[in-house]
């Protein structure tokens, strides 16, 4: 077998000399074009494709030891860097490579957003496709990210075994990507991103490729956490020596304002009021100085023009526990623990040194422990005032053996003038802000000149005043500001003389409770502001003035021009609210009726015919029929 024997030492020169396989291939038709016997033939085509085969292992060894060089290569590269972003754009770049992928990218898992985020593209070219955001399950690398495994697309936009969104869909559209790969970054059990590679055209990723990037996925996260350890490291030395250098300055500042603070000590103790304290601090810091109360009223001022601390700066200096500047000005919070007692202003400084913010901040604890010595002289008093109050809302059967005179002369030592008329206002707000409210309306009442206390677990205020319905609807929105929850007040007078406080209080307790049941609480009212309610409920309902206040414009019109509105009004309740049934009572056309009620629309508002305003203009109407066959207003005893 001459030919046969001589096309086999070709090939194995072939294959020997690392010919391709088209050159390999090519014998067989060499040996049919020399005319080759069958048998021969056939010898040959095996040979070829023993060559063939062995060809292709020898491929696959030489392509698997470039792998694993390059391999090598990689995590001697990766060994190298410490800056994190340098590590994922070099993963990012030997994937690129090492695939001969048109795009490489890289995704890192955000536990708190249960999603994994475009952190490193290679090759990218669309906006969009690297400010993607992959919710776990959601398209391929969600997949991934969610199940720790790998998973290849020959053509993504065709393959329907992924979950796919419009924002996924469309960043890839814009990236024109079809096939793609990802494998999971792993650290031991633990998930922290997803490596890919894809190609602009349908790829079918062999085997080879899953198991190449996967080893260097492997490869890529154990530098990334490599890179997060160096780097947290370094973020913990820099903090300890910025730590130590602050413990420095503060261990110099500490010196300055321990003696300052002994000072301003000594001051408040040996009895020492606001100003004397406002002017020390002034002088301490070389700047104005104002003090204030948590209302945001002015305590004290030394140097500066009237300034007050913002909210802002407030919570800002109570949430750092350090004083802050603003607008040019520096504030601090004054506390006790964690609650607020009120502000200092310091004005005329720019930026203070350690040692100076130290000192403000002394300022502030000292100014804080003259407040609560204030505040409890305070609350004695409030506690006499309390009792007078509870004496005061006694019901009369249980008061019957106190002196009246005894009661107006407690009052007069504390400054109050029984004689003036007075109302009494109840107050209440969420339980757990209940003894908060009760501390700021014994603020109010002194400032009002009044009492304060608490009576079944409201807080009540006697005040001088004539207009109750006023005075609760100042009080609920002030209280309600200051103590950050709705406040509702129900309030009631005014009254003269200890002998109607017990009925005021109880009147104001049942304005109090009828505001919540209408859906009016955080509100403020007298039984006069709850229409027909408040004739129902008030001691002393007064029926002439309910009517008046609902039917008033009404009657005005009917008086001066002579018409027949209140009548009108009248049939149209009395028939159902029709028309047509009114006008036959009336005898009058349907159009008089008509116009007659736009009058009245134009005269109590455009809502007259609402539900809850057709009851009350309806009990009026009622009211006012009985006072005019009765031949005076009758009032509720």
């Amino acid at each position: 077998m001459p030919v046969a024997a001589e096309a086999a030492r070709r090939v194995l020169d072939l294959l020997a000399a690392d010919a391709s396989g088209e050159e390999l291939a090519a014998e067989p038709a060499r040996a049919r074009a020399v005319g080759a016997a069958p048998a021969e033939l056939a010898w040959i085509e095996e040979t070829t494709r023993a060559a063939l085969s062995v060809r292709r292992v020898l491929d696959q060894q030489r392509r698997r030891e470039a792998e694993l060089v390059a391999l090598f290569d990689t995590a001697g590269d990766l060994a190298r860097l410490r800056d994190l972003d340098a590590v994922l754009r070099a993963i990012v770049r030997r994937a690129r490579t090492l695939l001969g992928s048109d795009v490489a990218y890289l995704t890192l898992n955000d536990p708190a957003a249960q999603d994994t985020f475009m952190r490193v593209t290679e090759g990218s070219v669309s906006a969009a496709f690297q400010q993607l955001r992959l919710g776990m399950g959601e398209g391929l690398g969600g997949l991934v990210a969610q199940t720790a495994r790998p998973y290849a697309s020959t053509d993504y936009r065709t393959d329907r075994r992924y979950r796919h969104t419009g924002a996924i869909d469309d960043g890839v559209a814009e990236e024109g990507l079809r096939g793609i790969l990802g494998v999971p970054l792993r650290l031991g059990e633990e998930v922290i991103g997803v490596l890919f590679a894809a190609d602009r055209t349908p790829r079918e990723f062999t085997p080879d490729a899953i198991a190449l990037l996967a080893s260097l996925a492997d490869h890529a996260a154990v530098a990334i956490d490599s890179a997060r350890r160096l780097e947290a490291t370094r973020t913990a030395l820099a903090r300890l020596e910025a730590a130590n250098a602050t413990a420095r300055a503060h261990g110099e500042a500490l010196h300055q304002a321990s003696d300052a603070h002994d000072r301003l000590s000594k001051l408040v103790l040996r009895g020492a009021g606001t100003d004397e304290v406002a002017a020390e601090i002034a002088a301490l810091l070389g700047g104005g100085v104002a003090l204030h109360d948590t209302d945001g009223s002015e305590l004290a001022r030394v140097g500066t023009a009237p300034v007050a601390p913002s909210p802002a700066s407030l919570e800002a200096s109570r949430a750092e526990g350090r004083a802050v500047r603003a607008g040019g000005v520096w504030t601090c919070a004054v506390l006790a623990g964690a609650e607020p007692l009120g502000g200092i202003v310091l004005t005329g400084r720019g930026d203070l040194s350690e040692a100076d913010r130290r000192l403000f901040e002394r300022s502030a604890l000292v100014t804080a422990m003259l407040l609560l010595i204030r505040r409890s002289v305070a609350e004695t008093e409030d506690r006499v005032r309390g009792e007078l109050l509870d004496d005061l809302l006694a019901a009369p059967a249980a008061s019957a053996h106190r002196d009246a005179g005894s009661l107006v002369l407690r009052a007069r030592r504390l400054g109050l003038d029984l004689g003036r008329p007075h109302a009494v206002a109840v107050l209440d707000c969420e339980p757990a802000l209940r003894s908060r409210l009760a501390s700021e309306t014994a603020r109010t009442a002194r400032g009002l000149g009044g009492l304060a206390g608490t009576r079944h677990g409201h807080a009540v205020l006697l005040v001088p005043c004539e207009r109750p319905g006023a005075l609760a609807r100042g009080l609920a929105a002030d209280l309600g500001r200051i103590v950050g929850t709705p406040v509702t007040v129900g309030a009631a007078g005014p009254g003269t003389g200890p002998a109607e406080h017990a009925a005021l209080h109880a009147e104001a307790v049942r304005c109090l409770t009828a505001l919540p049941s209408l859906g009016r609480a955080g509100e403020g009212a007298d039984i006069a502001d709850l229409g027909f309610i408040g004739v129902l409920l008030g001691d002393r309902a007064d029926i002439g003035a309910y009517v008046d206040r609902v039917l008033g414009p009404v009657l005005a019109y009917d008086a001066e021009r002579g018409t027949d509105l209140v009548r009108t009004l009248r049939a149209y309740y009395e028939q159902g609210s029709s028309l047509s049934r009114a006008k036959d009572a009336l005898h009058v056309h349907v159009n008089t009726v008509v116009q007659r009620l736009d009058r009245v629309a134009q005269l109590l508002g455009p809502d007259w015919n609402a539900p809850a305003s057709a009851l009350e203009i309806h009990l009026a109407l009622r009211l006012h029929d009985l006072s005019r066959s009765a031949g005076a207003t009758p009032a509720l005893p």
